[in-house]
């Protein structure tokens, strides 16, 4: 599945047990402006990183897996919980910049467009 938004809530990571890590974000869907859907969506083990390269404000592209489990209650309630699973994210045009899709130092690097006049090489 798919969503596209804007980028309002990201939340830091969580170390859930000693194998499971997860980490929660925001979406604003929707182009009515009166009234804005908010999605929570989860990134779950390494796939927590894919949002180190966001803020808030960036407009997204997620693609995601609708998930359902059921729980039972140490009363013996039955319930159903579901979540929306993200797996890739991708910027979306619009966001607030492009420059962290860099990697870090990157833009710090000297760049010359001609080359050295000393450049022998045949191609």
């Amino acid at each position: 599945m798919e969503a596209e938004g804007r980028l309002i809530e990201i939340f830091p990571a969580q170390q859930v047990t000693a194998t499971f890590r997860k980490r929660e974000f925001v979406l604003e869907l929707g182009t009515n402006n009166n009234y804005p859907e908010t999605v929570i969506f989860q990134l779950v083990q390494d796939k927590c990183d894919l949002l180190d390269k966001f803020e808030k404000g960036d407009n997204m592209v997620v693609q995601f897996d609708l998930k359902g489990r059921k729980w039972n209650s140490p009363n013996g309630e039955l319930k159903y919980f579901n979540s929306l699973q993200a797996w890739k994210i991708d910027r979306k045009g619009g966001g607030k910049t492009q420059a962290n899709d860099l990697p870090p130092g990157f833009d710090d690097l000297p760049f010359d467009s001609a080359p050295p006049l000393d450049d022998d090489l045949p191609f």
